[in-house]
């Protein structure tokens, strides 16, 4: 499986890809990110999906940007483009990976800002060649293994945050995709784009290099539970202290001790 994640922040976006692609039994280390620039404005591509149709669709939209006369001034023209060496790959290769028992899979995410963009930008886009816009409301969105990392985001991330705030709390949510599905681990390439200086940086994390994020993290979520207010919660034991035994229910908790 995979794990990418792209946050949009008042301050720019910031993008996390894990790196690990499984065949069958076998597990390779490959990047899921591509940086691209059209003059001096960076964007990045992320993808999850069958790792063939991402490598033909890149190198079609690479060479679809070295052959361009004119250079993309937006980056939703940008995305129509890659959008379309997704179809263009469907075409050829759909009919095939479906008679095999493969189903044509690949999502994007597409982030950065060019010439005549206002504002940094952040797209996903589906298998079809169709995509939305990751605005202000949501301000992220996980392509891949999505359900694990969504409820640290959902309550902790708004679009006013800081990029450095983004970063914390998409590596917490990578970590807990991470725990829970076998498919996802490190290393993990980090994106992030500076709206103000418009610049776009990368850097990749090894396993060791958040290991104090995760255990810390994980130490607090047991203190937070073990401190948390459960009044509701003490009734229940208060019943069974109360309760005279006795029964089924008695021997199953005497069986449990």
């Amino acid at each position: 499986m995979t794990f990418c994640l792209g946050i949009n922040v008042e301050e720019g976006l910031v993008g996390i890809a894990d790196t690990r692609i499984t065949s069958g039994s076998e597990c390779i280390t490959a990047r899921k990110v591509s940086v691209f620039r059209i003059g001096s404005h960076p964007f990045f591509v992320m993808t999850s999906g069958l790792r063939s149709v991402r490598d033909k669709s890149i190198i079609y939209f690479e060479e679809a940007l070295e052959e361009r006369e004119q250079p993309f001034t937006r980056l939703f023209q940008v995305v129509n483009a890659y959008a379309g060496q997704i179809r263009r790959v469907a075409e050829e290769d759909k009919p095939a990976l479906t008679a095999s028992g493969f189903q044509f899979n690949i999502h994007a995410i597409v982030g950065g800002q060019l010439e005549h963009d206002r504002e940094h930008r952040l797209f996903m886009i589906y298998p079809e060649g169709n995509w939305v816009e990751v605005n202000k409301g949501t301000p992220y969105q996980i392509i891949g293994e999505t359900g694990y990392g969504k409820p640290v985001l959902d309550r902790t991330l708004k679009y006013q945050d800081s990029m450095r705030f983004a970063l914390k709390v998409g590596c917490l949510a990578f970590d807990s995709t991470r725990i829970s599905a076998a498919g996802v681990d490190f290393p993990i390439d980090v994106v992030i784009y500076d709206r103000a200086k418009a610049i776009l940086v990368e850097h990749r994390y090894e396993k060791e290099d958040l290991k104090e994020i995760s255990t810390w993290w994980q130490d607090r979520l047991r203190a937070s539970v073990t401190a948390l207010p459960a009044h509701c919660i003490e009734r229940v034991f208060e019943e069974l202290a109360a309760s005279p035994g006795g029964g089924n229910g008695q021997s199953v908790l005497d069986g449990c001790a």
